[in-house]
């Protein structure tokens, strides 16, 4: 739709995070809640994700029939969904440029979640050399052409990766009728559950080359085979057509560096609180663009807890509004003016989201480990003092997500400085 208009919530990204917090937000009498994306249809990466894993224990779903159910219950609240429209760039502190079928627009809200989600480096950004031939994909290229526009792949693929991605990525694989010569991994093991690797070890028979990586692309117009460099430094050629990159995601944070949001060192993604708000007042962010990537029910539940603080916010300012105070000041107002101080996640320890805490914040913390940790000790710490401190009952691994309860947020000084989270045996 051409030309300026006004919404009360803009959220920006229709996958998991972002359906779900429109929904909530509608249901709740937000206003006027709109959703743009830049894809023809709504529903996110689910939609091309044709496995289970979704849903609940009770009603497991196909990636597919997730998106759908997310799609229609965001619908019926209420919430305007339009795909096709690409947020552009900033017009303001809470507007946006845009660009769909029907020409530029500009849309200004009273509030703004970002929900653009992650994607996966592609080999020349992993620096991998080698020739340019077809066959070589990553996992959401692999899917998509797989689950949506049913394309043929090839007979053979190596697989790059050993964390949930990666094994799913396999499972595409077959679907598409190639076999999995192999995967492989720089790290010692795989990242995936123990019964998951071994199924695909033992029954499957894909045989796990660690300590792995692949030096080098070979072949003209098709591939024809990846050149592996082992830790020992001895390397091998694997005759294939295919090859997945698989893993390595990185945020979708192009919109949000733009308009001069803070970005977390960590997970390269905008920097937000307990309340999921970035360091510009009415701007949140959810879901994988925080911290890539976490799950379809882990997006889901941030985005129904960002609803809460963007209804706090809508509040605030309306409180303002009716009492003179203008919120059109560019002051922080409401819940934006709580105190935040970093939270740091100390190596081995590779990120923490969120990476800002106040006393009042309650949303569980999602954190990765740079090596595996068996069964380590999570310490919270603010100057020297003990906030937090908790063993864990399994491993922690590379890529996999372990989870922090926000339970010793009330200890916190917002005088004190950062706090830090780490590990010790």
């Amino acid at each position: 739709m051409t030309g300026a208009r006004r919404v009360d919530v803009l959220v920006v990204g229709a996958g998991p995070a972002g359906l779900a917090t429109a929904a909530r937000l509608a249901a709740a009498g937000a206003g006027r809640v709109e959703i743009v994306d830049r894809e023809t249809r709504a529903g996110g990466a689910p939609r091309h994700c044709a496995h289970g894993g979704y849903g609940t224990l009770l009603h497991p779903l196909t990636g597919p029939a997730y998106a759908r159910l997310l799609v229609t219950a965001t619908r019926q609240s209420g919430a305007t969904i339009r795909t096709g429209v690409t947020a552009l760039d900033w017009a303001g502190p809470l507007a946006l440029h845009t660009l769909g079928a029907e020409g530029p627009g500009t849309i200004t809200a009273r509030a703004v979640v970002l929900a653009t989600g992650a994607r996966e480096r592609p080999r020349a950004a992993r620096l991998v050399p080698g020739t340019r031939p077809a066959g070589v994909y990553t996992t959401g290229e692999l899917q998509q052409a797989v689950h949506l526009y049913g394309q043929r792949i090839g007979t053979r693929a190596v697989v790059v990766g050993a964390e949930d991605v990666s094994y799913a990525a396999t499972d595409t694989v077959r679907a598409a009728g190639a076999a999995v010569v192999a995967m492989l991994t720089d790290l010692p093991g795989p990242q995936t559950t123990p019964a998951r690797a071994a199924d695909s070890r033992l029954r499957q028979g894909t045989p796990l080359l660690t300590g792995t990586t692949v030096a080098e692309l070979l072949g003209q117009g098709r591939l024809s085979g990846v050149r592996v460099r082992h830790r020992d430094g001895r390397t091998a050629v694997l005759p294939c057509d295919t090859v997945v990159f698989t893993g390595d995601f990185v945020p979708e944070h192009e919109l949000a560096r733009r308009g001069g949001l803070v970005l977390d060192r960590g997970t390269r993604g905008p920097a937000v609180d307990g309340a999921l708000r970035t360091s510009r007042p009415g701007v949140f962010a959810v879901g994988s663009v925080l911290h890539a990537v976490e799950s379809a029910a882990t997006a889901v539940r941030e985005g129904a807890h960002a609803a809460g603080a963007v209804l706090d916010h809508l509040a605030a300012t309306d409180h303002l509004a009716a009492t003179d105070r203008l919120a059109d000041t560019g002051r922080p107002s409401g819940a934006e003016r709580a105190d935040a101080v970093p939270l740091l996640a100390d190596p081995p320890l590779r990120w923490i989201a969120p990476n800002r805490v106040t006393p009042a914040d309650r949303l569980p913390y999602v954190l990765r480990t740079a090596t595996r940790l068996n069964r380590p000790v999570l310490r919270v710490t603010q100057n020297g003092r003990v906030l937090h401190s908790e063993r864990l009952w399994t491993a922690a691994l590379p890529n996999r997500t372990l989870r922090l309860p926000a339970g010793w947020t009330h200890r916190v000084d917002p005088g004190d400085g950062p706090v830090h989270v780490s590990v010790r045996p």
